[in-house]
């Protein structure tokens, strides 16, 4: 496998930002557990944004897949994964609870995209960036003028890596959060009956299959509409 100096390069700024994107996403999950009454992830330590220790509970999903995922795609996309444990009981008796726990992973990844839209604006304000001719994942702004590429294409990364895990997360079917964020909306009979839908051995490789193949065609749509929010009057397509 070659391995080009653009893909060195963005090694470094991929890693981190999904680092630092997953441990944000899992410290929000251990946070809301905790104020719902589930210290199980608190007394893991994960109530952090220290990064050790969701990478010690998942050190496969976290170090080692993002980083050979992103080698053998030659550098367009990191995969991986984290989790927070919790007590199956306490998400039993408080199904609302839990549910609010699920969104604040999720969401904590789009509040972290829209302070990466700021970070594009402000650079923009301050003309150090400009909007794009094109846009990609590793594109969504660029530099203005003479200097270092680092800046905007971390804040691109950063930006696109947030919104899919955001929108991702939010699919309805295990393993995924969008499972549990659904009992928001459900009484407590169609709450248990969801659950039983989902019971069983094969659900979350199911789960996955279908996220996998509906988001890919779902998260173009979602990344064009974003960009042009974020770019008002722009037109990409």
């Amino acid at each position: 496998m070659h391995i080009s100096s653009d893909l060195l390069l963005g090694l470094p700024l991929w890693f981190v930002a999904f680092i630092f994107s997953t441990t944000c996403h899992e410290a929000a999950h251990a946070l809301a557990a905790k104020l719902g009454g589930d210290l199980t992830a608190y007394e893991g330590g994960q109530v952090s944004l220290d990064p050790t220790p969701h990478i010690k509970r998942e050190p496969f999903g976290m170090v080692v897949v993002p980083l050979v995922s992103f080698l053998l795609n030659g550098g367009s996309f990191m995969l991986g994964w984290a989790s927070t444990p919790i007590d199956p009981f306490w998400a039993q008796r408080h199904r609302k609870r839990a549910a609010m726990m699920s969104a604040a992973g999720p969401a904590a990844n789009l509040t972290l995209a829209l302070l990466a839209a700021g970070g594009i604006h402000l650079g923009i304000s301050l003309g150090y960036f400009e909007q794009p001719h094109r846009v990609a994942f590793d594109h969504v702004v660029a530099l203005a003028g003479q200097g270092s590429v680092l800046a905007p294409r971390f804040l691109s990364v950063f930006f696109s890596l947030n919104l899919l895990l955001g929108f991702f997360n939010l699919l309805p079917v295990p393993p995924l959060d969008g499972n549990g964020v659904v009992q928001l909306f459900l009484d407590d009979r169609l709450g248990s009956r969801w659950s039983e839908l989902w019971r069983g051995r094969g659900a979350a490789m199911m789960g996955l299959l279908f996220a996998w193949v509906v988001f890919g065609k779902l998260f173009g749509p979602i990344f064009l509409l974003a960009i042009n929010l974020l770019y008002p009057g722009a037109s990409y397509g």
